[in-house]
């Protein structure tokens, strides 16, 4: 899980005037002191080698917890991510009430396209911070030190899209099985009684914030990095800030353990004939995912409907990139075991089929961008759209299913 922190920021400002460094200030609801962010890398094109100034002219007065940004550190140093002050996104016509409104009545809702400011990295401290808006003022300065070439951007939206879309899905799985299994095997949640969704939603939280500060010190570190000790490292950290005790000789043995197995997991994206069949049991609604994602990100391109200089934020790329995100989510909560799972396991697998209802409906929305500017065949986006809203309602049956098993409490 990413630190989404738009709606407590007052004002900020970003610098890239020097190549491969990025610094600044940002000012928060209920801070005296701007957090500042020192770190290595360079933005997108439009802000490489410029100063960008964003202020929030609606920014929440709310109390800091730290579920916001109260445990939050002052000094972000890390890696820079995606930063541009020039993403295309939905601006909405109607006010938020109005839009949830229509949302929970599944209505369309008047929009247009606008400029938003996307601003990631990956902190050192706090793993990946991610701020995004297109309701901000921003302003960016006219002198430009350095000048970005095309070919450099594209080397560097390939590098962070790697970064977030392979790897990061795999670790988060991983990570999350150290609470007890990967969805909660084997772990007397609540002494004895079925761990419930809720605690589910807070155990998923709590691993890909963990999964997100390995990632970011893999990235820093570069090629050499040492996932072991890093992983290693990084759990002490968390066991420090949770005030737990330090683990015994025979813990620090099954953590040992664990380590192992982990790597073994991460070998799982190309599995080992021998590596036992049940391991490797498939669940159809995630095999049938895992099929379209692989088309929907090799057709357009194929078919030559993707410009050579695109960027992420093209609705054909944004199209194939969430679906592959909702099938990672689907095979995690889905594949290697029966179904239906244990009353004791329901509550993991329905937070990851929310997770893969969630990056559904961008993809969703995504052909539907593509319809409307008119990317791709409309045939062709037809039947996308209609595969994906049956895989939508199926993943809704699922999640109900379970839901009324864990309310059940027994198999």
């Amino acid at each position: 899980m990413a630190w989404r922190i738009d709606e407590s920021v007052i004002r900020g400002e970003i610098d890239n005037r020097t190549r491969d460094r990025v610094t600044g200030r940002i000012w928060f609801e209920g801070r005296a002191e701007p957090v500042e962010l020192n770190l290595t890398g360079n933005a997108w094109r439009d802000l490489a080698g410029r100063r960008l100034e964003f202020v929030n002219p609606v920014a929440v007065k709310k109390p800091v917890s730290a579920d916001d940004i109260g445990g939050f550190a002052t000094r972000q140093t890390g890696t820079i991510g995606d930063c541009t002050a020039s993403r295309k996104v939905k601006v909405p016509e109607v006010t938020m009430d109005e839009l949830m409104e229509l949302f929970k009545q599944r209505k369309p809702f008047p929009w247009h396209w606008g400029n938003s400011l996307y601003l990631e990295w990956f902190s050192e401290t706090n793993g990946r911070v991610v701020i995004e808006s297109a309701s901000y003022l921003l302003t960016v300065s006219p002198d430009m030190t350095w000048d970005m070439t095309a070919d450099e951007e594209a080397a560097q939206q390939r590098t962070n899209a790697g970064a977030m879309g392979g790897f990061i899905q795999q670790l988060g799985e991983a990570v999350a099985s150290e609470e007890g299994g990967s969805l909660g095997e084997d772990k007397g949640w609540n002494e004895g009684a079925p761990q419930s969704e809720a605690e589910a939603e807070k155990m998923q939280n709590d691993s890909d914030r963990l999964a997100d500060r390995i990632n970011a010190r893999l990235q820093r570190e570069g090629p050499d990095a040492d996932y072991e000790k890093i992983l290693e490292e990084e759990l002490e950290h968390r066991a420090r800030e949770r005030g737990e005790k330090p683990l015994t000789p025979e813990e620090a043995a099954q953590r040992a353990e664990w380590v192992a197995e982990m790597n073994a997991a991460a070998a799982l994206a190309n599995p080992d004939p021998g590596i036992d069949a049940e391991i490797r049991q498939k669940h159809p609604l995630a095999e049938q995912l895992f099929a379209l994602s692989l088309r929907l990100m090799k057709e357009p391109e194929a078919r030559g409907w993707v410009p050579a200089d695109t960027g992420e934020e093209h609705p054909l790329i944004e199209l194939g990139a969430s679906a592959a995100k909702a099938g990672a989510k689907l095979a995690g909560g889905l594949n290697g075991r029966e179904w239906p799972p244990t009353v004791d396991l329901c509550g993991g697998v329905i937070v990851r089929l929310k997770r893969a209802r969630e990056f559904l409906d961008d993809a969703l929305g995504a052909a539907e961008a593509c319809a409307e500017e008119g990317w791709g065949d409309a045939a062709w986006l037809a039947a996308v759209c209609a595969e994906l809203a049956q895989i939508a309602q199926e993943c809704d049956g699922l999640i109900a299913e379970l839901r009324a098993k864990l309310e059940r409490g027994y198999d």
